[in-house]
């Protein structure tokens, strides 16, 4: 067997958690296989990656953060627009940061649309990382088309479009669809189990490869220990970006406070007060941030805004889930979760102290869906995760 040569690879990625996070331990396995990483980010994430073993290049960006969510806007262009914004503004701050240093392969998150145009300006190989669903054949039609249409007839969708063509054709790439810049790479590795994509059977394997939870050793982020007497665990996590909702987290704490044998882990991140709350039993633990899978590992069922993130953990993890969706992916992932009998979706606007608890209690006390999520986490473990990933990363350097 041939042993791949250490390379100089350049990881590129915005400052958000759902999207640094799932990349994180394929860096950490490619640095000890030796490879050199270099990861672009901004600097509010630097020692998240260098502690991954990566050498952070910083460069500025004008996105929205996790901190600032409202940011963002309600409508899809609002959603969209600063992507490309960012992505026109960074181009020259990445590409002078890389002079001189250029890289051997180019690894970047789905979102970093400057590292594909860097790629082919250096000629060298593009690996995606895609930490959500990935459109199947068929997609344009069904989803993405209807979902731009009315869009595209816009003034300010015909000048989001116009103006991406001629990003894209001035840096090489021709008149390529925007669409299919984002949506089409070379190839991409996916970071969420098959079991939670979509048409998985419409997926096109020769681009795209599903490697599942790439999880690896989380000790750095510290341990999380089970209290003594604690006969059932739960989770209450939001994830990072969509925490400003107190009345939700009073509602947990109203249907499982005091509740006998459970103790109850209730991140609200850091845009609630605990004193919102009001009074709080000696059984719930309130936290503005959590071991996520630490606590997973010992948990006995999970509230969670089904994230790509959360929805790959509870899965790796055999957790039952109750699914609160937020916004964009999520309620899709609610759906795939309830479908595949390990969750039961409950739309926000009927989450409250009776229903949270009937549904988690259902759960848990269902064998069935015991043996389902077995099941899963057992088939997600063996779709390779993180060393798969790395394998096929190598696999691009020895062309």
């Amino acid at each position: 067997m041939t042993e791949t040569p250490r390379a100089h690879i350049a990881m590129f990625s915005i400052a958000a958690h759902g999207h640094v996070n799932p990349s994180l331990d394929v860096i950490r396995e490619l640095v000890d296989r030796g490879h050199r990483v270099s990861y672009a980010i901004p600097a509010s994430f630097a020692d998240k990656v260098a502690a991954a073993g990566a050498e952070p290049v910083i460069w500025t960006s004008t996105l929205p953060t996790d901190e600032d969510p409202d940011a963002w806007g309600t409508e899809l262009i609002d959603n969209i627009e600063p992507f490309l914004a960012d992505a026109v503004q960074a181009l020259p701050q990445l590409a002078d940061a890389f002079a001189g240093d250029e890289p051997d392969l180019v690894l970047h998150d789905i979102t970093s649309y400057p590292a594909r145009v860097l790629a082919h300006r250096w000629g060298v190989p593009a690996v995606s990382l895609w930490p959500n669903l990935v459109p199947w054949e068929g997609y344009e039609k069904e989803v993405a088309e209807p979902m731009t249409a009315a869009l595209r007839q816009t003034e300010r969708g015909k000048a989001y479009y116009a103006r991406f063509d001629a990003w894209l054709a001035e840096n090489g790439l021709g008149h390529l669809p925007a669409d299919d810049f984002v949506s089409r790479p070379r190839l991409g590795l996916v970071l969420i189990p098959e079991a939670l994509q979509p048409h998985a059977d419409r997926v096109n394997r020769a681009m795209y490869t599903f490697v599942g939870a790439c999880q690896g050793d989380r000790s750095a982020q510290g341990e999380w220990r089970r209290p003594a007497g604690a006969e059932k665990v739960l989770l209450v996590s939001l994830g990072s970006s969509f925490t400003k909702q107190p009345a939700f987290y009073r509602a947990c704490v109203a249907a499982f406070g005091d509740l006998p044998g459970w103790h109850v882990v209730l991140q609200i991140g850091a845009h609630v007060d605990p004193a919102e709350l009001g009074d709080v039993p000696t059984n719930v633990e309130v936290r503005d941030w959590v071991p996520q899978l630490s606590v997973l590992r010992q948990a006995d069922a999970f509230i969670t805004h089904a994230g790509a993130g959360g929805s790959r953990e509870g899965l790796a993890t055999g957790t039952p889930m109750v699914a609160v969706p937020q916004a964009v992916d999520q309620f899709g992932n609610a759906d795939m979760l309830q479908s595949l009998g390990v969750a039961r979706h409950l739309p926000m606007e009927e989450a409250n102290a009776a229903t949270l608890r009937e549904a988690v209690l259902t759960l848990v006390d269902d064998p069935e869906v015991a043996s389902r999520c077995a099941r899963l986490s057992e088939q997600m473990a063996r779709e390779g995760g993180t060393p798969r990933a790395a394998d096929l990363i190598e696999a691009e350097l020895s062309r």
